[in-house]
């Protein structure tokens, strides 16, 4: 049976997309036993780096185009169960790169692939509207969508919600959480009193230590710290719903 894709996706740069992704492998892997590859598709290559990639060997182009096979540039991380498919520079002409191909399923076919050896594939996405975004929302069985207690964030979720409506074919399950969370500030709660039904990750210091300790929050973090157990609340309410997905 293949294993099930994730996409963490934002409009919007800033919102905590890159964090929620790593941690959200982390989960899957450490707390569900999931066998987990985390593909960073994010030219700036902040996931890769937070699980300890430097920079070097085949592009990651290249396992896009068809020049090297996509299993040939994973690695393992130190978590067990988890590994990446690291992302670089070279991704900044993806779009350029999937225009000349004129294959629309492309990251789809190659997520398919790879989830015949992985339980959970998550993705980390590059912000905004491109063709890597169109083929991303393709091969996604559920797309969590980080957005920021404030109106131009869910402005930017909005958009998202329109477009995904809009498409043809199978729609993608959309899985809104209020992200980079200050309970002190009387905006972010009364974003949250909105929408009490959604999940919410807190703004905390350790979460600013993955960049620094290149680890997974989980990794470092006392299983009872706020941040932890944000993510593992997370992660079972999102293990839910691919149980339900296509």
């Amino acid at each position: 049976m293949s294993g099930k894709i994730i996409a963490v996706y934002s409009l919007k740069g800033g919102v905590g997309k890159t964090t929620l992704a790593v941690n959200l492998a982390w989960a899957a892997a450490a707390l569900s036993a999931r066998r987990t590859l985390l593909w960073d598709l994010d030219a700036q290559a902040a996931a890769s780096w937070v699980l300890g990639h430097d920079a070097g060997g085949e592009p990651a182009e290249a396992a896009i185009t068809g020049e090297v096979r996509p299993k040939k540039l994973i690695q393992e991380t130190a978590v067990e169960r988890l590994d990446l498919l690291p992302a670089d520079a070279t991704l900044r002409d993806l779009d350029i790169a999937f225009h000349e191909l004129d294959k629309k399923k492309r990251v789809a076919k190659i997520a398919a692939r790879l989830a015949r050896d992985y339980d959970r594939i998550v993705i980390d996405c590059p912000p905004g509207f491109t063709h890597t975004s169109e083929q991303i929302l393709r091969a996604a069985d559920l797309v969590v969508v980080p957005v920021i207690p404030s109106a131009l964030s869910r402005r930017a979720l909005d958009v998202i919600v329109r477009h995904v409506s809009a498409k043809k074919g199978p729609k993608v399950t959309l899985a809104p959480v209020f992200s980079m969370v200050d309970r002190r500030r009387s905006l972010h709660r009364a974003a949250l009193e909105d929408e009490p039904g959604w999940p919410v990750i807190p703004m905390a210091s350790a979460f600013e230590a993955m960049t620094e300790r290149r680890e997974p929050l989980g990794a470092y973090a006392p299983p009872s710290s706020p941040g932890v157990v944000a993510i593992a609340a997370l992660w079972q309410r999102l293990e839910r719903a691919l149980d339900k997905s296509k």
